[in-house]
């Protein structure tokens, strides 16, 4: 076994060719347990088993290179329960054959495809002589992404598209393993699993443009409408527009802003209205701050003048001046 660290990012790599034929069965169950999660394995071959993995590790995700002979993995309903594990695998296919079996369903990965599987559940996988990447992913950071729990999704196509560009940069990944750092390695990731679950929203988003201006005149729409409610946010818009927060900011990316900006905008609009609104006055600036979400009077003033290029209360005397002139008799 082979370990290179700089802080937290590790590189280590490990072979079945260290290890005794008799001692080769329980030394991979427990290396692959480890690198993996728990779970029991079928070797077809016996003592005359090869494999090996190389894998680059830091507190936040893992990946791993993968080589077998034929081998079977099995993840039983008593190793969920004692061994939970709610991170994804991101499975990338490079030589070789796999069954994925799980939840009633099969599922295969040959060469130029992927998987994403979640792991918290039991579930079978047959490899046939085999080469692959496979890497880890804490759940927050894919459902946080789709809006939901993502079952398995095998059969991704990674010979064209974005799928070909999320492929390559797993697989860039690995091979500058041993001159990455720990903010480098987790930075890379990071925007991997972006354009991953991207991928997997697949039809579960729009992508033609006119379904794009569609949702963004909904969430225009949506956010007029709910402009003074201090809990609108991304999440809280998919939930109510039944969309995935990644469908919202695509389709607002593409009109060049995000979910933070367009509610930004709308509340300044929201307040700038109704400090010229005299059935307002007796609102002070700091209640229509903090009626608005902004976290304080100061956040609310600094946002305020630079958009509109003068401070909430200046307006406010502004609006007192134009309504004394309106109501003092002329002549």
């Amino acid at each position: 076994m082979f370990e290179r660290t700089r802080g937290t990012y590790v590189v280590n790599s490990s072979s079945i060719r260290d290890v005794g034929p008799r001692e080769r069965a329980d030394f991979w169950t427990d290396h692959v347990s480890s690198v993996h999660c728990r779970m029991d394995l079928r070797f077809p071959h016996g003592d005359s088993f090869r494999a090996g993995t190389i894998r680059q590790q830091t507190d936040t995700y893992q990946l791993a290179k993968c080589w077998s002979d034929k081998l079977g993995y099995l993840r039983t309903p008593q190793q969920v329960r004692q061994h939970p594990d709610e991170d994804y695998r991101f499975v990338i296919m490079l030589s070789g054959r796999a069954v994925h079996r799980q939840d009633g369903e099969e599922a295969e990965m040959v060469p130029g495809t992927a998987g994403l599987i979640p792991v918290n559940g039991s579930y079978q996988t047959l490899y046939d002589r085999y080469e692959g990447l496979s890497m880890t992913i804490p759940a927050h950071e894919v459902d946080s992404r789709l809006n939901r729990k993502s079952p398995v999704t095998a059969g991704l196509d990674l010979g064209s598209g974005l799928g070909r560009v999320v492929g390559d940069m797993v697989t860039s990944l690995h091979e500058a393993r041993d001159t990455l750092t720990t903010s480098q390695f987790d930075a890379v990731s990071d925007r991997i699993v972006e354009l991953l679950c991207m991928l997997v929203a697949g039809d579960d988003r729009p992508d033609a443009p006119e379904h794009l201006a569609e949702v963004e005149a909904v969430v225009r729409r949506h956010v007029r409408e709910h402009a003074g409610d201090p809990g609108l946010n991304g999440e809280a818009m998919a939930r109510a527009l039944g969309w995935s927060l990644r469908q919202i900011q695509l389709a607002l990316q593409c009109a060049g802003t995000t979910p933070r900006e367009l509610i930004r905008e709308e509340r300044l609009r929201l307040i700038r209205e109704r400090l010229q609104n005299p059935a307002y006055q007796h609102v002070t600036i700091t209640d229509l701050a903090y009626a608005s979400g902004f976290s304080s009077p100061s956040a609310l003033s600094t946002a305020f003048r630079k958009r509109f290029g003068i401070s909430p209360r200046e307006m406010r005397h502004e609006g007192d001046a134009g309504t004394a002139d309106a109501q003092r008799p002329h002549g």
